[in-house]
């Protein structure tokens, strides 16, 4: 049985899902017993209500209440919002259509991650038995992969610099067999990374590039993930109250291992791969100037007109290599810009491509499994904002106008032989608890992207 989901017992409780119209009649379905607890409870099937029956002080029945359509379409995974709350028993769900018990089922799984390495902090006690007909091992594929990625981007960067994100890489490498090729310090200029190594070199941590390979047949899949395990700045010095969850700033690279994760756990049929630029754009004599010109990997060159858009360049090597080895889809996940939670908030990870299908097939799959997205639009027209004149390209365009649209742009420019490619500006982070999901780091995207890939290659 998968780690999500408890075994099969006798003893388990019957858990029911019952929805605010519903609530009556499966009340008196149950007698004037149950009728009196929800009265005493308050209960009334209001979304994530709990409803616990007792016989001796001890449960024998849960429902949990499945709210409305407005409930539900106002509180993602609201119907878990009491799991910590539930007693310490193995529940069984009955009575429940499919989708509803799927969703719940992920719901519950999600709901019982913790992050304790610092800290005693237990998880909610109640377990579930995975419902008839739910892919148990699909789920547990994907709360792997979430949990990971939660837990990198939880950790601080006096314990996740390049150097322990490379140690993550190659353990996920050597869990599922994967082949993996680290290149670091001077060596990436040798090895023509150029825009990875300015922006780590001012760090004792050494700056590199993982790349992870998996699978030997099926379509060929990469996704590229930004990497800065901590961003001051730079020369631009970010102020203390912009600096102060840049721990995160590496999420992209905690996705890409993410997803990376359900697709080697789930054994996709795929030829996979994974790049990370892991570097820490730090202080130091050695630190790129603004005003600085760079040459690229790809041969473009940029123009630095602030330190603290390093995120795009590192991502400009690694693109370029990726290109260099044409895919069927390339997927780039960042932490990249303040513009993009300006535009549409901590909950929402907005997306750049120029191909409709692969944003049709990625906006349906967010739909389906509660992961929202959004597509903004790679304007042409902006194209001149990221020309500087004296150099191909601007790092940080003047004005403040459409920064998450410049840096996909920006990014755009490094993609020319991948059809199919998809840039995720995420922001990674929770920033109050909610149900499902703890304050701290969190996936965005990734659960909607392993969902599409079987339609978007057509496996």
């Amino acid at each position: 049985m998968s780690a999500s989901f408890a075994a099969p017992t006798p003893n388990a409780v019957p858990l029911h899902l019952i929805a605010r119209a519903e609530a009556e009649n499966w009340l008196a379905a149950r007698g004037v017993a149950a009728q009196n607890a929800a009265k005493t409870q308050n209960w009334s099937g209001k979304l994530g209500q709990i409803l616990c029956l007792t016989e001796q002080g001890l449960p024998v029945r849960l429902a949990i209440g499945y709210g409305d359509t407005t409930e539900r379409k106002r509180k993602r995974f609201g119907v878990v919002a009491g799991l910590s709350t539930m007693p310490a028993q193995v529940f069984d769900l009955v009575e429940s259509d499919q989708d509803r018990a799927r969703d719940f089922a992920l719901a519950f799984a999600l709901g019982k991650y913790q992050y304790d390495r610092y800290a005693a902090n237990a998880a909610p006690k109640a377990e579930l038995i995975c419902p008839e007909g739910v892919d148990a091992e699909k789920i547990e594929a994907i709360i792997s992969g979430e949990f990971l990625t939660r837990d990198l981007i939880n950790t601080p960067s006096n314990d996740m610099g390049p150097a322990e994100l490379e140690a993550a890489a190659r353990d996920l490498a050597k869990t599922y067999a994967a082949d993996i090729s680290v290149v670091t310090g001077a060596e990436l200029l040798a090895q023509n990374f150029p825009l990875i190594h300015t922006v780590g070199r001012a760090s004792p941590r050494a700056p590199r590039l993982i790349d992870l390979c998996w699978g030997t047949a099926g379509p060929r899949l990469t996704l590229v993930g930004k990497g800065v395990c901590f961003d001051t700045g730079g020369l631009n010095l970010k102020p203390g109250a912009s600096m102060g969850l840049m721990k995160k700033d590496m999420g992209g690279a905690a996705h890409v291992l993410g997803l990376a994760k359900m697709i080697m756990a789930s054994n996709m049929p795929v030829r996979l791969r994974v790049l990370v630029p892991a570097v820490e754009n730090a202080i130091g004599g050695s630190a790129f100037r603004p005003q600085d010109i760079l040459k690229s990997r790809k041969g473009l060159t940029v123009e630095i007109n602030n330190t603290d858009a390093e995120g795009r360049l590192v991502l400009a090597d690694a693109l370029t290599l990726a290109d260099e080895s044409p895919c069927d889809v390339m997927i780039c996940m960042a932490t990249l810009t303040g513009a993009a939670r300006v535009a549409v908030g901590p909950d929402i990870a907005p997306y750049f491509t120029q191909d409709n299908g692969l944003s049709h097939e990625i906006a349906t799959a967010a739909a389906e499994v509660n992961d929202p997205v959004w597509q903004l639009p790679l304007h042409a027209p902006y194209e001149a904002m990221i020309e500087p004149g004296i150099a191909d390209l601007d790092n940080a365009p003047a004005g403040g106008f459409a920064g998450a649209i410049t840096a996909a742009l920006f990014l755009q420019r490094f993609v020319t032989q991948t059809q199919k490619f998809v840039h995720f500006d995420c922001y990674g982070w929770q920033p109050s608890a909610a149900p499902a999901r703890p304050k701290g780091g969190v996936g965005q995207g990734t659960r909607a992207l392993f969902h599409a890939l079987p339609r978007i290659l057509n496996l």
